[in-house]
């Protein structure tokens, strides 16, 4: 079995559960949402102390809009009261922000305080935070396409791969979803097609570093063969030479 890198360098997280994780205590979902944001926190802090380079949590999704008002204003407000609290923070940890998704629906005040953001963690290069906010796998691949139509520039695997939200990193190597659901929910639809995906049983709050241990060394136990096979990837040079 042909050895894979010690941790992975992109990592990808469909942060799920915190609405159940909140019922089941008889809370309303929004303390969920803010519990959280603590375990992402956790987890921002224990993937820069691993090595790994890039972290893209999905936040809030196209869909989302249609869940109870008062769980979407609830979450907005948590956006912003986290932007201030958490950045400077971000800033001093070396991790650089990004905010991935359509914009065009937030209001004036959320937009400046992403733009904020990104600014102040701009010069970092510990770890590269993407928060996919507002955001849709399809949207991604749709925008894409469309400015690519709008460049006159020919539409190729190659050319729409550059102009995907998240063209500033390399695809995820490991996708992890909590909460016990295994789908993808409309999540890096074109940067997954050769990431290794894992299923936890554990809501987002309870998400903790040993279970992010769990899922790294889940990655590491994988054969990354992108299409090709096993005795390929495991052919001594010499044996290369002579094929």
């Amino acid at each position: 079995m042909s050895a894979a890198p010690a941790v992975p360098h992109h990592i990808a997280i469909v942060m799920d559960g915190n609405g159940r994780w909140a019922t089941r205590r008889f809370l309303p979902r929004v303390a969920g949402h803010k519990q959280g944001v603590e375990s992402l926190r956790r987890c921002v802090k224990a993937c820069a102390d691993r090595g790994v380079g890039v972290l893209t949590v999905f936040a809030f999704s196209s869909e989302n809009w249609n869940r109870p008002v008062e769980e979407v204003s609830g979450l907005m407000e948590l956006m912003v009261g986290a932007l201030a609290r958490e950045v400077p923070k971000l800033k001093e940890d070396g991790v650089q922000l990004h905010f991935v998704g359509e914009r065009g629906g937030l209001s004036d005040k959320m937009v400046g305080g992403l733009l904020q953001a990104e600014a102040a963690t701009a010069q970092n290069h510990r770890l590269v935070l993407n928060v996919c906010f507002n955001y849709g796998g399809r949207w991604d691949i749709a925008r894409a396409a469309a400015e690519l139509a709008r460049r006159g520039e020919p539409l190729t695997e190659a050319s729409l791969d550059r102009a995907m939200a998240l063209a500033h990193v390399p695809d995820p190597d490991l996708f992890i979803r909590t909460g016990g659901e295994q789908r993808l929910s409309n999540f890096l639809l074109w940067q997954s097609a050769y990431a290794e995906l894992f299923f936890s049983d554990k809501l987002w709050p309870e998400f903790d570093e040993k279970a992010l241990d769990e899922a790294i060394a889940a990655f590491q136990n994988r054969e990354r063969r992108f299409g090709k096979t096993s005795a390929q990837l495991n052919a001594s040079p010499t044996d290369r030479q002579i094929a």
